[in-house]
């Protein structure tokens, strides 16, 4: 099987679409994530890859707790504003209907629902940080089916 075949059938594995939402107050950002995956029953918890370097990594690897907001089908305005990226302390939540968890980190209104969760430990790829965290509260806000990526090759997203 050469690199091409790979990279196609790597592309074919399906993940939702979840913009992650980290810290508190002026300092509060997201990003689009789409690596993520249940990763256990009791507790309940999930796995979710931040590229290395990024600096929402930094602070979920000194245990700050975030938020995984699930996006519903369809709502391609939450990709477009979250899609660009955020520079560190540049206002991540203009224009958009939020609330806050108990630990203060933003959750958005036009989810279909929100997972808030504190990071356990982590694995390094070469590229990416994979981090294991335990869901501790979360909601789901209506009843529309997740918005599902699938790519056309696994070199990029």
């Amino acid at each position: 099987m050469s690199n091409s075949d790979h990279d196609a059938v790597l592309g074919r594995v399906t993940s939702g679409v979840y913009i992650l939402t980290a810290g508190t107050g002026d300092r509060a950002t997201g990003m689009l994530a789409s690596w993520v995956m249940q990763a256990g029953f009791e507790p309940p918890m999930v796995s979710v890859a931040v590229k290395r370097g990024r600096y929402i990594c930094d602070w979920i690897t000194e245990g700050e707790p975030f938020v995984l907001n699930v996006i519903p089908e369809k709502q391609f305005d939450l990709l477009k504003h979250f899609g660009k990226g955020f520079e560190p302390d540049e206002p991540a939540f203009e224009d958009l209907a939020i609330r806050h968890c108990p630990r203060g980190v933003p959750v958005l209104e036009d989810c279909l629902g929100h997972l808030e969760c504190e990071p356990i430990s982590h694995v390094d790829s070469e590229d990416h940080r994979i981090f294991l965290a335990k869901i501790v509260r979360g909601g789901l806000q209506n009843d529309a089916s997740p918005m599902v990526h699938i790519r056309k090759s696994g070199s990029n997203y």
